[in-house]
C-alpha cells in the first residue's frame, strides 16, 4: 500500500464581526444590541411610525392584535420537559419603544378593507396567471386609491394575506391544478378576434400583459408597488393568528417561529422600511469601500432567453441600493451570464455615480461579488468605468454542496469564521457553524462552507484574509430579521430576490430605488 503524502493546509479564523447600535455602542448580536443600546442613528425617542393595512375585516383586527402585542413586549415561552430551559438563540422581545425607540398607534391605522369573497373570486379563476394578477391588483389598486384620494401619509404597508392566497398564488407548489394559457390562447378565450383589414392592429390586447408577471403574489406585490415607491411587508394571517387556523386535531396548520422571534423579525423590517437609516450598521467597516452584487434573472416568456441585469450597491452603513440593467442576451451557451461590454461599463458608471453623490468623492476600492467568473469584455468595461483613484476586485462566491467538511474535535461542527485558505486567491470560509455567542449550530446537518475565489484585481491583489472578513462582515446585514448572521453575504444572499422582482414586467418602469422594497 502506498503511503499518502501529507498536506498541511493553511486555517485562520476571523473573529465575529461586530454591530453598531445607538451611542456607538458595540454588539455582535442584532437583539442584545437592540435591546441594551436602540438603533443606530436612532429617531426621537417613542417616534410613531405610520402604518397602512391591507387585508380582510378579520386580517386587519388580528394586525391590530399583534401590533399591541409588539408594543407591549413578549416573552419567550417556556421551556417543555423536551426541550433546552437555556435556549440563548432565543431572546424576549422587549417592545417597539424599548428595542427601536418607535411605536405603532394601533387605533389609529390607515385601514383598507378587502372583502373575502373577492379574494376567494379572484384566486379560482381557471388561469393561474390571471388569478394571481388579479388577487395581487385587490390589493395594490386599495393602496393606489388612497394615495389618489387621501392625505394621510403612509410609511410602511402591511399587506395581510389569508391562507388561501399563499395556497393558490404562488409560482410552485400550489396545489391547485391550474389550467394555465398562453398569451395567444389567453386573447382567443376571452374575446372573439375578427380577422378584418380595418381593425388589424387595433383590438385590445392588453389583457395579454398579465403573462409579463411570474404568476407569484409576492413578487407581484413588490413589483407593482415598486413604481409606486411604496415599501411593504406581506404577512399571512397563520403569523400572526395561528391559534385561529387549526387542523381535525386542533394543531395549528403550519408550524411557525415562537412568538418572540416573529415580533423581533417584523419589528426589524418595520423599522428597516419606515426610516431612513437600517436599525443597526457593520463596526469596522474600511473607509471608502464599497461592494456590489450582480443580479441576473431569465425573463419569463422570453422566446429568446433573454435575461435581466441589476446591480446591488451596499455601503459601509449597511443600506443598500438597487439598480437596473439592461435587458438583454446575457445567458450564454455556456449557462452562464455575462453583460455585453457597454451595458456593464453603463451598470458601473451607475453605482460610482451614485456613491460619489452620496459621499463627495470616489470609492477607494469596489469589490463586484458574483456567483461566476467575469468575461473579458465585462472585465474591460469596469477597468474603463473605474476613476483613476478607484480599485476594482472582483470576487466569485458560491456555496458548496458537501465536498469539503471539517469538524471540531472530530465529531463536532466547526466556529462559524473557520477558514481553510487554498492559496493567494481561493479559500473555503464557514459562514455557518458553532456559534459560541448562542452555544449552539443552527442548522440541521454538517455545515458547507462558501468556496471564495479572488478572480481578479484593477490594482493589487488584496489579501485573502481581508476579502474573508469583508464577506463575513456583510452576513450580518438582513434586515428582514433580526437572526444572528446569515450564511450568506448581503451581495449574494438576495440576489435572486431581488432578480425575481426586477424581471415582472409591472416593474419595467423601476430603475433605481433602495433595496428595502425588493425584500
Amino acid at each position: 500500500m502506498t503511503d499518502l503524502p501529507e498536506v498541511s493546509l493553511t486555517t485562520l479564523f476571523i473573529d465575529e464581526p461586530d454591530l453598531e447600535f445607538g451611542h456607538g455602542q458595540l454588539l455582535d448580536h442584532p437583539k442584545d444590541g437592540l435591546y441594551l443600546y436602540g438603533p443606530a442613528g436612532a429617531p426621537i425617542a417613542g417616534s410613531v411610525v405610520r402604518v397602512g393595512v391591507v387585508g380582510t375585516a378579520v386580517g386587519i383586527t388580528d394586525l391590530k392584535s399583534w401590533l399591541a402585542r409588539l408594543n407591549a413586549g413578549i416573552s419567550v415561552p417556556v421551556a417543555g420537559e423536551r426541550e433546552k430551559t437555556d435556549r440563548p438563540h432565543l431572546s424576549d422581545f422587549p417592545g417597539l419603544r424599548e428595542a427601536y425607540a418607535i411605536t405603532v398607534d394601533e387605533k389609529a391605522l390607515v385601514t383598507c378593507n378587502l372583502d373575502l369573497a373577492d379574494i376567494e373570486r379572484t384566486t379560482t379563476i381557471a388561469n393561474h396567471h390571471e388569478a394571481v394578477a388579479k388577487t395581487a391588483d385587490l390589493y395594490v389598486d386599495a393602496v393606489v386609491r388612497h394615495l389618489r384620494n387621501e392625505e394621510a401619509a403612509v410609511d410602511v404597508w402591511l399587506m395581510v394575506v389569508p391562507e388561501i392566497v399563499h395556497e393558490r398564488c404562488r409560482s410552485t407548489g400550489s396545489g391547485r391544478k391550474s389550467q394555465d394559457l398562453t398569451p395567444g390562447e389567453f386573447a382567443k378565450k376571452t374575446k372573439r378576434r375578427e380577422i378584418l383589414p380595418l381593425f388589424d392592429g387595433l383590438l385590445d390586447t392588453s389583457a395579454e400583459d398579465i403573462f409579463d408577471d411570474v404568476p407569484d403574489f409576492h413578487r407581484q406585490m413588490k413589483a407593482k408597488l415598486l413604481v409606486h415607491a411604496q415599501p411593504c411587508q406581506i404577512i399571512r394571517e397563520t403569523t400572526i393568528a395561528p391559534e385561529r387556523h387549526l387542523d381535525r386535531l386542533g394543531r395549528p396548520k403550519r408550524g411557525t417561529q415562537d412568538p418572540a422571534t416573529v415580533a423581533w423579525n417584523l419589528a426589524t423590517a418595520l423599522y428597516y422600511k419606515s426610516q431612513s437609516r437600517p436599525p443597526w450598521k457593520v463596526a469596522g467597516m474600511r473607509e471608502g469601500v464599497c461592494y456590489v452584487g450582480f443580479v441576473f434573472k431569465l425573463i419569463p416568456n422570453h422566446r429568446d432567453h433573454h435575461a435581466c441585469c441589476a446591480a446591488q450597491m451596499f455601503l459601509s452603513e449597511g443600506d443598500g441600493v438597487v439598480f437596473r440593467g439592461a435587458n438583454g442576451p446575457w445567458y450564454t451557451e455556456g449557462k452562464e451570464f455575462h453583460l455585453s461590454k457597454d451595458a456593464a461599463r453603463g451598470l458601473i458608471e451607475r453605482v460610482i455615480e451614485t456613491y460619489r453623490t452620496k459621499f463627495g468623492a470616489d470609492p477607494k476600492e469596489l469589490f463586484i461579488h458574483g456567483k461566476t467568473k467575469f468575461s473579458p469584455d465585462e472585465w474591460d468595461a469596469f477597468a474603463e468605468a473605474a476613476p483613476s483613484g478607484t480599485t476594482i476586485t472582483g470576487v466569485r462566491i458560491r456555496p458548496t454542496s458537501g465536498d469539503m467538511k471539517l469538524f471540531r474535535d472530530g465529531d463536532y461542527p466547526c466556529i462559524r469564521g473557520t477558514a481553510v485558505v487554498l492559496g493567494e486567491r481561493d479559500a473555503f470560509l464557514w459562514t455557518s457553524g458553532y456559534t459560541p455567542r448562542l452555544d449552539t449550530y443552527m442548522g440541521p446537518e454538517t455545515p458547507n462552507p462558501i468556496s471564495v475565489t479572488i478572480l481578479r484585481s484593477t490594482g493589487d491583489i488584496p489579501s485573502i484574509a481581508v476579502v474573508l472578513s469583508d464577506i463575513l462582515k456583510l452576513t450580518k446585514i438582513n434586515y428582514n430579521s433580526a437572526a444572528f448572521a446569515d450564511s450568506l453575504p448581503v451581495t449574494v444572499r438576495f440576489a435572486d430576490k431581488v432578480g425575481d422582482v426586477l424581471v415582472m414586467g409591472s416593474a419595467q418602469d423601476a430603475e433605481r430605488q433602495p433595496f428595502k422594497f425588493y425584500i
